[in-house]
């Protein structure tokens, strides 16, 4: 990929904020599910036009309980700059303060040219959703998405601040001016039991960012958002390589990334970053019209469980808190890690005593090898292992609880002089372990998740840019109580996407032809969803579910 032509165009939108996660699935919503006979009727047109279906996905829509509801409207707005949206949040009048489930939902529309943009919402300060916007017809295309944001509770129970941005930029030639409502659901009813007491954010503080807990905490979990985004080669970090290197985005190291989380500068937590394509990525936003990529409108945060210093945290004092990048050049911008932090309370103790009891951090490998040739290649391994414990001396007797978390990545990136073939294979493996051990029986949660790129974008010398491209997101949970089973489940997104079109010429001379599928399923203790779409020159040929 010529480096003129690689970038998504998420230029300039870089933009700050804070979490969520246990998000539920986002949607876009779409028709209703064609039958395998009502597809075949589909018109498929001879290539790309004016228009095309609206955007979907194939993940599950968050389910609704049946019990008396109530709707605040966050945030309604057209955005053409980097102006905010700035408003109030009320509580909802009618349904308590404890709900059973709250829903976020954002209903979006464009039309004209834009590219892809980045956006935040903020609720007292809480970042409670982060997405990104597809990229519209001339004729217009409209979108929604929809969030489980329950565990926000804590922060929807008094009046705050609103604060939304989706960073644009509308003049002569891109014209597309966003247009969105956000509104909260409530759903009266019983707190889930596994909400989160309290919902923070970091505070500026001497040599940083600052938290400071309640005294009586015994789970503390922080939420990152980690996105390599805002236009430059950061965007594309999975492609970056070492300076000696003839390419177009290259990184001191390579692209080997890590997420980390330092309390008091001592690691605290490690992850890997989840290698977002935006609906512009990889050259060819015919790849994205219709069917984004895993996680594009609805940006999840990394969880790390930083239980085992919360015997540290609980001295009433402000602990400083750090999130780091591993990978990225010193001086280079382009990563945002906003943090949120969710507190669990002991109510039989004001305040719960405890320490680390282990913190064993293995050595980072990051391996990068560049092979000069007439096809060009990097092959890069990196990893890194954490295992820290820690325990508290709560009401209900002394908890240990251990975090172990192990991170692989292998990739092999190629291509030619001018970039006119570029093609990646790479994975990513990110391993972690949640034992918590007191009176009870111990509980023990083993999550497995994977993250695969594997395409090709290739230009000919008649100009027809071709890309082949399959993205997975993976991920396996158990928990088991005394080595038996009580929960678990299962995850497999995987789109792929074949898109082709002729580059520097007028929009309506690019005689674009693409076929685009999702299949997500998602199974287990809880339940089956299993989906997949397809379209064809953004036609929708297939919408089938069935578990």
């Amino acid at each position: 990929m010529r480096s003129r032509i690689i970038m998504s165009m998420l230029t300039g939108a870089i933009l700050l904020a804070s979490t969520v996660l246990g998000s539920g699935a986002a949607r876009a919503d779409a028709s209703p599910s064609l039958s395998s006979s009502a597809s075949a009727s589909v018109e498929v047109p001879a290539e790309f036009g004016t228009d095309w279906h609206d955007p979907l996905t194939a993940a599950p829509p968050v389910v609704r309980p049946h019990a008396k509801s109530c709707q605040v409207t966050l945030a309604e707005a057209q955005f053409r700059d980097f102006t905010p949206y700035r408003g109030s949040y009320t509580p909802p009048d009618g349904c308590g303060d404890r709900w059973s489930k709250v829903v976020l939902r954002l209903d979006g529309k464009v039309k004209g040219r834009q590219f892809d943009r980045l956006g935040y919402l903020h609720v007292g300060g809480v970042e409670i959703f982060r997405t990104s916007t597809p990229e519209p017809s001339p004729d217009g295309i409209e979108w929604s998405v929809e969030k489980d944001v329950t565990r926000y509770a804590d922060t929807f129970r008094s009046a705050r601040d609103v604060e939304m941005l989706i960073g644009n930029v509308v003049d002569d030639t891109y014209t597309g001016v966003i247009d969105v409502k956000v509104t909260l659901t409530f759903y009266k009813g019983k707190p889930a039991a596994t909400a989160p007491d309290r919902v923070l954010t970091l505070a500026d503080g001497p040599g940083g960012t600052t938290l400071t807990t309640p005294r009586n905490s015994e789970r503390v979990v922080a939420e990152v958002y980690a996105t390599g985004s805002g236009g430059g080669c950061e965007e594309y970090w999975y492609l970056t390589v070492p300076a000696t290197a003839p390419y177009s985005c290259r990184s001191d190291d390579g692209p080997y990334r890590e997420v980390q989380v330092k309390v008091d500068g001592r690691l605290a937590g490690i992850a890997a970053p989840f290698p977002t394509v935006w609906t512009g990525g990889w050259s060819n936003p015919f790849l994205w019209y219709v069917v984004p990529g895993p996680r594009a409108f609805d940006i999840k945060p990394i969880e790390y469980d930083l239980t085992p210093f919360a015997g540290i945290l609980n001295d009433g004092r402000a602990h400083r808190v750090e999130v780091s990048v591993v990978g990225v050049s010193e001086g280079q911008s382009g990563w945002s890690t906003p943090v949120n932090v969710l507190v669990w309370q002991d109510p039989g103790k004001t305040v719960v005593g405890g320490g680390l009891l282990t913190h064993e951090a293995g050595e980072l490998t990051d391996s990068t090898t560049y092979t000069p040739g007439t096809e060009h290649r990097v092959d890069t391994e990196g990893g890194h292992r954490l295992t820290v414990a820690g325990y508290l001396d709560t009401s209900h007797g002394r908890v240990r609880t251990t975090v172990t978390r192990a991170l692989a990545n292998t990739s092999a990136h190629r291509w030619t002089d001018g970039e006119t073939v570029d093609g990646l294979d790479a994975s990513w493996t990110d391993d972690e372990s949640v034992t918590v051990d007191g009176r009870a029986p111990a509980r023990t949660t083993r999550t497995h998740r994977t993250y695969t790129m594997n395409g090709t974008t290739t230009l000919g010398a008649d100009d027809r840019l071709r890309t082949v491209l399959t993205l997975g997101d993976r991920a396996d949970s158990v928990t088991t109580r005394n080595g038996r089973r009580t929960s678990w489940s299962r995850l497999d997104d995987t789109y792929t996407g074949d898109a082709t079109f002729t580059v520097n010429v007028p929009r309506d001379q690019r005689h674009a032809v693409g076929t685009t599928s999702e299949r997500y399923r998602l199974y287990g203790s809880g339940g089956c969803h299993d989906r997949r779409v397809t379209t064809v020159q953004g036609a929708l040929t297939e919408d089938h579910g069935g578990c």
